[in-house]
């Protein structure tokens, strides 16, 4: 299974979208400063996650939730 994920700053209050095959690891990664992109913003919550079977599903969402009409369906739809 791969996931996709929000995660939010307890910092800053900003959002993080990523995507992983192993969820638990890699929120462990984040709030231990191991990525180079959220180290400064941590800790962070999990806000949000989708499942999918193949890493191609999980990528494309991700991809499609960092575009601008992603953006908007997640504020439509209360997520963030």
């Amino acid at each position: 299974m791969f996931f996709v994920y929000i995660l939010k700053s307890l910092k800053d209050y900003r959002y993080y979208y990523g995507s992983t095959e192993n969820l638990e690891s890699r929120i462990e990664h984040h709030n231990k400063g191991k990525v180079k992109s959220t180290k400064n913003r941590k800790p962070f919550i999990l806000h949000y996650k989708e499942t999918f079977y193949t890493r191609k599903e999980a990528m494309s969402r991700e991809r499609f939730f960092k575009s601008i009409d992603g953006y908007l369906w997640l504020k439509e739809n209360k997520v963030v």
